[in-house]
C-alpha cells in the first residue's frame, strides 16, 4: 500500500505546485506560498511513503507490478464516473 500512498501524495503535490504558480501569475503571492508549502508536505509525504516501499519489494518485477497496480487503482479512484457512484 506505500505505493498507493505515494502515488496519492505526488498527485496532491502535483496540483499544490500548479495552483502556487497560477497564485504568482494573479499576484496572490500569500497564497501562493500556502500551496507551496502543502505542496512540499504532500511530496516528502511520498518520498517516505516510496522510502517504505523500496524496503518491502524485493524484485524489479515486484516493484514494476505493484506500480500498475497502485496508478490503476488511484485512475479508478479519481475518474469522474468513480465520483459519481
Amino acid at each position: 500500500m506505500s505505493l498507493d500512498e505515494a502515488a496519492r501524495q505526488l498527485e496532491l503535490a502535483a496540483h499544490d505546485t500548479q495552483v502556487a504558480f497560477d497564485c504568482i501569475g494573479l499576484g496572490d503571492i500569500e497564497r501562493a506560498h500556502t500551496h507551496a508549502i502543502t505542496a512540499r508536505a504532500a511530496a516528502d509525504a511520498a518520498e517516505a511513503a516510496l522510502r517504505i516501499a523500496l524496503t518491502q519489494l524485493k524484485t524489479p518485477e515486484e516493484a514494476e507490478r505493484a506500480g500498475e497496480e497502485a496508478i490503476q487503482r488511484l485512475q479508478r479512484e479519481t475518474s469522474p464516473r468513480a465520483s459519481q457512484l
